[in-house]
């Protein structure tokens, strides 16, 4: 008896990275707006700490540091008070590249455009892998239009010491950010596009460490598009592209470095194509991505149909042999040569 499969893999997933590639510059800017603080001279000393706390001996991930210094800021007073509620309510300032978030949703209509991809249950995801602050995200407007969000995540009001030991715990009534619960780096992104590829995303029971046959996991990644802006998202290009996936890079338009970025990442094989962070509906980008879904959509179909074929077992057939055939001939003219014997 053959195995039966864990997932129908019908999902197509499409994999946005959010600072540069859905809004035009970086998602902290309305923060440092609302509290006043320079976001230059943040990002400038930002870029510095590498350099200095090595010089001390301890070595910091130059993607992520800089959650530190936003901690060191609140410690400081410079954004004393700063929640998890006010990062999702800065999030609403967020705007977003032209043609989005409009797109999502006709990219997943594309799965309903013909009868064979109806008939298949063909569906498209969108999930956002960020080294940004995923509370900010989940504020925004495009929230509502994506399966999951996977980036950066502040604690507040962390336990004591001893919690465990405490029969009551004082209620703190002011809450303020002050740990790290998450960070996602440019490498640590490859971790989710695993977890998506395994659906533990939908299914908490599973560790993204398991073994699970790829015939098994809720989504292929050679059913999934990453569409990201540069250099920094390497990682996750050569995870999804040597699996078989779409890899797409986008700039923005009129940078001439950023387009540089891309042409250099398409001759180097990083990717597949790349066009400006235009997604209106004409664009190259829209285009591009709406073409490729539908291929996607067509392999689908044809994978189903040979699964189908073979799992039909033709039914038993008469035999016809001609040579019993001539057999029978034979004994009839035998019989015809000696009447008397019928």
């Amino acid at each position: 008896m053959s195995k039966k499969s864990l997932n129908k893999q019908n999902i197509i997933a499409c994999v946005w990275d959010f600072d540069k590639t859905v809004i035009p510059g970086y998602m902290q800017s309305p923060l440092f707006d609302a509290f006043e603080i320079n976001e230059t001279h943040f990002w400038k000393e930002v870029n510095a700490l590498p350099e200095i706390y090595g010089n001390r001996g301890t070595r910091v991930s130059p993607d992520t540091i800089y959650l530190n210094h936003l901690l060191s800021y609140i410690k400081n007073g410079a954004l004393s008070g700063l929640t998890n509620a006010k990062l999702r309510e800065l999030g609403q300032l967020l705007t977003f590249c032209p043609g989005l978030p409009d797109l999502f949703p006709k990219l997943q209509a594309i799965t309903q455009e013909q009868p064979a991809y109806k008939k298949h249950n063909i569906a498209l995801e969108h999930y956002i892998i960020s080294t940004g602050l995923a509370e900010m995200i989940r504020g925004s407007k495009i929230a509502d239009y994506v399966t999951d969000i996977f980036g950066c995540e502040f604690i507040e009001a962390p336990m004591p010491p001893n919690f465990s030991k405490q029969d009551e715990l004082l209620i703190e009534l002011d809450f303020e950010i002050c740990q790290i619960g998450t960070i996602v780096d440019n490498t640590m992104k490859t971790r989710y596009i695993f977890e998506i590829n395994k659906g533990g995303n939908v299914n908490p029971t599973i560790d993204v460490n398991a073994f699970i046959e790829k015939s098994d996991r809720r989504i292929p990644i050679d059913r999934m598009i990453y569409i990201a802006d540069g250099p920094s998202d390497i990682p996750c290009f050569s995870v999804v592209k040597n699996n078989g996936g779409k890899t797409y890079a986008v700039f923005q338009p009129g940078n001439d470095a950023e387009f540089a970025q891309n042409d250099a990442l398409l001759n180097a094989g990083r990717i597949h194509a790349y066009g400006p962070a235009d997604y209106t509906e004409n664009s190259t980008t829209s285009k591009w991505l709406s073409m490729h879904i539908r291929k996607i959509c067509d392999s689908i179909v044809v994978e189903c149909a040979n699964d189908l074929n073979e799992s039909i077992k033709m039914p038993p057939k008469h035999l016809h042999n001609p040579s019993n055939e001539k057999a029978s001939k034979n004994n009839e003219d035998a019989l015809d040569m000696f009447p008397e014997n019928n």
